[in-house]
C-alpha cells in the first residue's frame, strides 16, 4: 500500500512530543503539509526541527497556539485557511483517587481532553465538507472502554470523544469526509514512563518497571509491552489517506489487545 498526502494539509494537536511528533512525522513522511502544534513556540520549533531530522525536506508549519482557548483556534484558522486532515491528538492524563477528583479537575479534563476536539472540529469540518474531502482523528485511548480506577476523569473524557467522533462523523455522512477516532492503547512516552513511577517502584529499572506496570496495572495487554508511538501513526497515517474511505464513525483499536473484545 502506499500512503500519498502529497495534496493534503493536516494539523496534529499536542505534536510537540511523543504520540502526537510520531504522527506528525508519519504524515510528512507520507508527503502532507504538517502544521504541527503545541502552546510553546520554542517547543514547536524543537519538534518542526526533529520532524525535518527524520524526514528530509518535510514541508511543515509552525503553528503554536493554544487550542483549548478559542483564541487558539481562531490563530489556527488564520494559518490554516485549508485543512484536509485534523488530528485531535491532545490530551492530559494522571493518577488520582477517585473521590479526590475536584469539581476543577472534572472540567479541566473536559475541557483539554474533549472540548479542544469539538471546537477544531467545529471549525474547520464545515471546509472539508464544502471540498467534497477530509478526515478528522480523535486519538482516544483504552481507558474509554476499560476505565482505569486510577483515573476515571481521564475514562470519562476519552470515552466522550468516542461519543463525539460517531456524532460528527454522522454530520459529515455522505460528504466524502470522514470521522473516525483511534483506540490507543498503553503507549511507551515521556509521560507514560513518569504515570509508571508513579504506580511501580521508583527504584526498578525501565524495562523491569514497564513489565510490572504492565503485569500489576494491564494484565489485558496481549503485547505484554507498552506500544511505541510509531504504531499508532501508522494507523492514523492510514486513516488519514484515500485508502480509508470506507471507514468513517469508527472506533479503531491500536491497544495491543488490551480490551477484551472481538468486536472493534
Amino acid at each position: 500500500m502506499e500512503i500519498d498526502l502529497r495534496t493534503r494539509t493536516a494539523l496534529v494537536t499536542g505534536s510537540t512530543q511523543g504520540i502526537g511528533l510520531a504522527i506528525a512525522t508519519a504524515l510528512a513522511r507520507a508527503g502532507a503539509t504538517v502544521a504541527v502544534n503545541g502552546r510553546s513556540e520554542e517547543k514547536v520549533a524543537r519538534a518542526v526541527e526533529a520532524v525535518t531530522e527524520r524526514v528530509p525536506g518535510a514541508a511543515l508549519v509552525a503553528a503554536a497556539a493554544d487550542v483549548t482557548t478559542e483564541e487558539g483556534v481562531d490563530r489556527l484558522r488564520g494559518l490554516l485557511p485549508r485543512l484536509d486532515v485534523l488530528v485531535n491528538n491532545l490530551g492530559i492524563f494522571g493518577a488520582q483517587d477517585a473521590l479526590d477528583i475536584s469539581d476543577e479537575e472534572w472540567r479541566r479534563y473536559f475541557e483539554v481532553n474533549v472540548l479542544s476536539a469539538v471546537r477544531l472540529t467545529r471549525a474547520f469540518l464545515p471546509g472539508m465538507t464544502e471540498r467534497g474531502w477530509g478526515r478528522v482523528l480523535n486519538i482516544a485511548s483504552d481507558s474509554a472502554v476499560v476505565i482505569p480506577a486510577e483515573m476515571i476523569h481521564y475514562g470519562m473524557s476519552k470515552t466522550a470523544l468516542l461519543a463525539v467522533s460517531r456524532g460528527f462523523a454522522k454530520e459529515a455522512a455522505g460528504t466524502g469526509v470522514t470521522v473516525n477516532s483511534v483506540i490507543a492503547g498503553p503507549t511507551r512516552t515521556g509521560g507514560v514512563e513518569d504515570f509508571v513511577y508513579q504506580l511501580v517502584d521508583r527504584d526498578l529499572p525501565w524495562e523491569e518497571a514497564q513489565r510490572e506496570f504492565m503485569r500489576l496495572h494491564r494484565p489485558q495487554s496481549l503485547l505484554r509491552r507498552l506500544i511505541e508511538p510509531e504504531e499508532i501513526a501508522n494507523m492514523v497515517a492510514y486513516l488519514s489517506s484515500p485508502l480509508a474511505s470506507a471507514t468513517t464513525g469508527a472506533a479503531v483499536r491500536v491497544d495491543g489487545g488490551y480490551v477484551d473484545s472481538i468486536v472493534p
